[in-house]
């Protein structure tokens, strides 16, 4: 497992800071381009992307053509599961878009791996990088490669979320320290305290301690009511 990184991103102020953040993490894993893209389902209309990224700026237009992205079987994968996606050119030739695969080969983007976290309210969160050379051919060592690219995502996606989508929160709300905010997050997707604490890398009972001092904050009395306050506050989305 990578040293730093996963949390790093976390501190990220704003958009340049997070981009930054992901190019590191990217180049440290052996990828040298990097995209981030948070999806928001509209319930009129059209999906909205929005996206971090280091694509060449040649690329750049074909990148973002909203188009482009319903043809890309990499991004329909990732549309429909939450399985990572270890990508070649075969992946694009059994689609029969060899010819997409021959385009973006040319700007270095012709191996990669791409998985997408899909979040309440209708946001989803694709993480994807990619190289101008194979993915290892050791079982073991692509394992690392998918599980870091996995953990780095649920920190990324967080901050993703604070930057790109900011929550307009209540004039009345209190005021909730990010672990505390975090811890609660987690507690709305239902997870205990300890696997709260797992996935923040801290104590189960740290864990249960941020989450009892945002239900004491939030003036509630178990950590479902602090949920549903949190929730009509606008605190969490």
């Amino acid at each position: 497992m990578l040293q730093g990184g996963f949390s790093e991103v976390l501190k990220s102020r704003d958009r340049h800071e997070f981009q930054g953040e992901l190019v590191a993490f990217a180049r440290r894993l052996g990828f040298e381009t990097v995209a981030a893209t948070v999806v928001i389902d509209h319930m009129l209309g059209e999906a909205e992307f929005i996206n971090i990224d280091n694509t060449p700026r040649a690329y750049k237009e074909t990148f973002n053509d909203r188009k482009n992205a319903r043809r890309d079987p990499v991004m329909q994968h990732c549309k429909r599961n939450s399985v990572p996606i270890i990508w070649d050119q075969s992946t694009y030739v059994s689609n029969g878009l060899g010819d997409k695969w021959e385009e973006q080969a040319r700007f270095g983007m012709s191996n990669g791996i791409c998985l997408a976290l899909h979040l309440p309210e209708g946001r989803h969160f694709i993480l994807g990088v990619e190289r101008d050379r194979p993915v290892p051919a050791d079982a073991t060592e692509l394992t690392r490669l998918v599980a870091d690219l996995q953990l780095f995502a649920v920190y990324a996606q967080d901050a993703a979320l604070r930057i790109l989508v900011p929550i307009k929160h209540h004039p009345d709300a209190p005021s909730l320290t990010p672990r505390e905010l975090e811890s609660l997050r987690w507690t709305m997707e239902g997870k205990t305290a300890w696997e709260v604490g797992d996935v923040l890398g801290i104590s189960e009972r740290t864990a249960a301690l941020h989450v009892n001092n945002a239900t004491h904050k939030l003036g509630c009395i178990n950590k479902h009511q602090a949920v549903l306050a949190a929730l009509r506050l606008g605190l969490l989305r």
